[in-house]
């Protein structure tokens, strides 16, 4: 309500006149000190999109402010129903560790009973965000149902069903999106194809039209649901599909879809990606090395492809792929570790691109060679970010064979991630400072040993290894740069 750090109390029978008829409400500070409540003379939707930036428990607890401010929380347009912050990894940690009847049964119906009671309160006529995150399977699945046919009837425009679970892969049990939102049962949608605009069903009368963001962890869906997404929602541009486990075949077809940015991540059953004749600008695919059929995708420019496996002939396979794209793509995000370099193999030059992303074995005898091999690929490249994997059987022995100069006169910015003290690591570290002729930065990031496409930081640090490591950055490596160039060591 007030700039003041100091707590405020409002009084609703405390007016201050400052025209005739008009009366303006005010609080009273610690101090007693007349403040002037501005924020609640403002328009009540004004108030409603302030409180929906909030947290949802904060939203709530602004009922206590005054009587205007109630129920303005019931209206709020961002329903993002988290009770704990799962990104914590000792959060996250503790519900992991805890039995099945304690986390999916007296955890999950305790989470499920407040749900409901928040959905029960809202009075909105529309939401912009309905985000579900807890460790949910299909036991819950009646009560999933309505939450996802509440989302529609509010018109949501981003749907988050963020179910978690423990382990890796998919579970037989996890929740799958019903048919029946879609208009017809499983057996009619296989045998009538996908349903569209005006068949019938729900979809006349839920909001799928108004989906702009779909992001799903741990629900099954198939392709065919997915491509009526796709098919009927003339706005949806960013899809999320994150341990999908009836997912088997997916397509992105036809110049009328609207889809933009695709995300891909352990989809352990999908065989084959097709996309054509559409307008996607971001590609990520977390998984296993899997077909691959693009065709006609001018506007893809961002691909981001890290894989599960280590596999020999990666780089070429990928390369093959994505050939239709190369020429325009300006950020590309590998994982070649595992990957031989094959000094017959030249990569295709990718004139366009700007931002490169690397992870690779920085034990690799043929490292250097193979970070050369890209250099050469990239001649326009601005940013480069060289993940270093390290073996810790090979990580001391490690012998790097020597690379032929490589000249690069365009790029300004590296990062190294995952740095450690290591000779092979110091070998990287100066290949790149004798051949990048234009460098203005480099920074050294000894936390961070690499970042998924899942957002998780993978960090294998032991006992006192990143303070060592960020120490002999410090003393070494930046002993070994010129002042021309901006060292950062995080």
């Amino acid at each position: 309500m007030s700039t003041t750090s100091q707590s405020v109390q409002l009084e609703d029978d405390e007016y201050k006149l400052d025209e005739p008829g008009k009366r303006r409400k005010i609080i009273k500070d610690d101090e007693h000190k007349v403040v002037e409540d501005r924020i609640s003379e403002l328009p009540y939707e004004v108030i409603v999109s302030i409180v929906s930036l909030l947290p949802l428990k904060e939203a709530v607890a602004t009922s206590i402010l005054s009587r205007r401010w109630r129920y303005v929380w019931s209206s709020t347009t961002t329903l993002n129903l988290e009770t704990v912050n799962f990104e914590d990894p000792e959060t996250l940690n503790y519900f992991c560790e805890l039995d099945y009847d304690k986390r999916d049964q007296e955890e999950g119906h305790k989470y499920v009973n407040w749900v409901n009671h928040v959905l029960e309160q809202h009075n909105g006529q529309s939401i912009e965000r309905f985000r579900v995150v807890f460790f949910l399977d299909d036991v819950f699945t009646s009560s999933i149902d309505k939450w996802v046919q509440f989302a529609m009837e509010k018109r949501v425009q981003r749907l988050e069903l963020d179910l978690l679970t423990t382990g890796g892969g998919w579970h037989d049990d996890d929740y799958a999106f019903p048919y029946k939102l879609l208009g017809m049962e499983k057996e009619e949608f296989a045998s009538n194809g996908i349903p569209s605009l005006g068949s019938g069903g729900y979809y006349n009368n839920i909001g799928f039209k108004f989906l702009k963001v779909i992001h799903f962890r741990h629900v099954g869906v198939t392709g065919e649901v997915v491509e009526f997404f796709l098919s009927n929602c003339p706005l949806l541009e960013r899809l999320s599909l994150d341990v999908a486990k009836n997912l088997v075949n997916l397509r992105v077809v036809g110049p009328s879809i609207a889809l933009k940015y695709l995300e891909i991540k352990d989809c352990q059953r999908l065989k084959n990606i097709e996309i054509c004749d559409a307008n996607i600008v971001s590609f990520i695919y977390c998984g296993s090395l899997r077909t691959l059929h693009l065709k006609n995708v001018p506007l893809l420019v961002d691909v981001t492809y890290y894989k599960w496996h280590a596999y020999a002939e990666f780089t070429r396979i990928v390369f093959s792929q994505l050939s239709p794209c190369l020429s325009h793509i300006k950020i590309l995000k590998l994982d070649i570790r595992g990957a031989v370099y094959n000094q017959n193999h030249v990569l295709p030059i990718l004139a366009n691109l700007r931002h490169l992303q690397l992870l690779v074995d920085a034990g690799y005898h043929w490292s250097l060679g193979r970070l050369a091999s890209f250099m050469k690929a990239c001649p326009y490249m601005q940013r480069l970010v060289l993940g270093l994997g390290l073996k810790i059987s090979n990580t001391k022995m490690a012998k790097i064979e020597k690379a032929a100069e490589c000249p690069h006169y365009y790029l300004k910015e590296v990062e190294i991630s995952g740095y450690r003290g290591h000779k092979c690591c110091v070998q990287h570290v100066m290949y790149l400072k004798k051949n990048v002729i234009a460098l203005e930065k480099i920074v050294i990031n000894p936390v961070r040993f690499w970042c998924a496409p899942s957002g998780t930081e993978f960090n294998f640090l032991r006992v006192n290894e990143e303070q060592n490591a960020r120490d002999h950055a410090i003393q070494y490596l930046k002993q070994k740069m010129p002042s021309t160039i901006e060292y950062v060591c995080l």
